[in-house]
């Protein structure tokens, strides 16, 4: 524990950082806000609109734009939602440049933008970014800007690797509440949980599901309406079937009645946080070996399939089903708990806030 702070939590404004969540950077922040509140932090959280009342909430002011007919001509137009998403930012951090030091000790960037780390100089403020992905263009290029002093954090190994010829990065696993991930009593079919787009490939878990002759529940925000049309819901029937966005508790049930979580990325995942929280329930994964899912899955907690092979993930599947349920939460509550990622994050709040003082 630390003496309290200040803290300006900056979120991501394309999505409300409330229940049922877009997506894991949003139950991610969500956690994070109300466990530095718990421990005594001043907490102000900067994100999108319509985001949970109950936290100290900035609403990002992500204002209407629309480019006239002659700027949208142009061949090198951006979107004008990129364009809100741009000045929400700028206003934030020309704000922070002017009172910034008047109400924070720390800014910790944990949105995916590039502003908040280009213009950190402006500020008289320490800045900490965590690393939610692989490098991105715009953010590397921000980099260059960013003050020596700026800290950065990866989720894991996978991801401070991928950053390495960009920037150094202390390592902060990805933390989840498992007070609230309890364990459930299994026994069920398969559930997959998440974003349902192409790059997680859902419709891949659906195949090894029905290969491993175990039905297999979905659950989640079916952001892109056509992959779902065409790749989901002619695979659903009565094995298959989607549950839609669930609320959080009514998913860390169906998560905990399942013998096994199915994770299928088509992408080297920088984290995996839906297998840690699978495990917090005692279920068992069975995943594609991709991106950072390897440091997540250990023999005693999951199976780990060859990327894309629906062959070696029915395979996995029924594996990972037969794993003991105790240690499968056990490997959660030692190594991905939210309380030692609050201390990780809490000890670089504390260097951070150090060496500003010292300069």
């Amino acid at each position: 524990m630390i003496a309290p702070l200040r803290i300006c939590l900056i979120a991501s404004s394309r999505f409300p950082v409330r229940e049922p969540f877009a997506g894991g950077l949003e139950a991610h922040t969500h956690s994070l806000a109300r466990a530095l509140v718990a421990r005594g932090h001043d907490v102000s959280l900067f994100a999108a609109p319509g985001s949970d009342a109950s936290l100290n909430i900035h609403e990002l002011p992500v204002a209407s734009f629309v480019q006239s007919d002659t700027a949208r001509g142009d061949v090198g137009a951006h979107p004008d939602a990129w364009v809100q998403e741009h000045h929400a930012y700028l206003s934030l951090m020309l704000d922070l440049a002017k009172t910034g030091t008047d109400r924070f000790d720390v800014v910790h960037n944990n949105s995916l933008h590039y502003l908040p780390v280009a213009m950190a100089d402006a500020m008289a403020l320490p800045l900490v970014t965590t690393l939610h992905t692989p490098p991105l263009s715009w953010l590397e290029s921000a980099i260059r800007f960013a003050p020596t002093s700026a800290v950065f954090a990866a989720v894991s190994e996978h991801t401070a690797r991928a950053w390495r010829g960009t920037v150094a990065s202390t390592v902060v696993l990805n933390g989840i509440d498992t007070t609230r991930w309890v364990a459930g009593p299994g026994g069920g079919g398969a559930i997959w949980f998440g974003r349902i787009v192409p790059e997680k490939a859902p419709h891949l878990a659906i195949r090894a599901a029905k290969l491993a002759g175990v039905p297999l529940e979905l659950a989640g925000p079916a952001l892109d309406q056509g992959y779902f049309a065409d790749a989901i819901a002619p695979l659903l029937d009565e094995t298959i079937t989607y549950r839609g966005h669930l609320q959080h508790s009514d998913l860390i049930r169906a998560v905990g009645r399942a013998s096994v979580a199915v994770v299928t990325p088509r992408w080297d995942e920088p984290y995996g946080l839906v297998a840690a929280e699978a495990m917090a329930c005692g279920t068992p994964v069975a995943a594609f070996a991709r991106g950072a899912l390897p440091e997540i899955i250990t023999a005693e907690s999951g199976r780990l399939a060859h990327p894309d092979s629906v062959e070696s993930l029915a395979t996995a599947i029924t594996e990972a089903r037969a794993l003991d349920r105790t240690q499968v939460r056990e490997r959660a509550v030692q190594h991905f708990s939210l309380a030692r990622m609050v201390d990780d994050y809490e000890a670089l709040y504390s260097r951070s806030v150090a060496r500003a003082v010292a300069a």
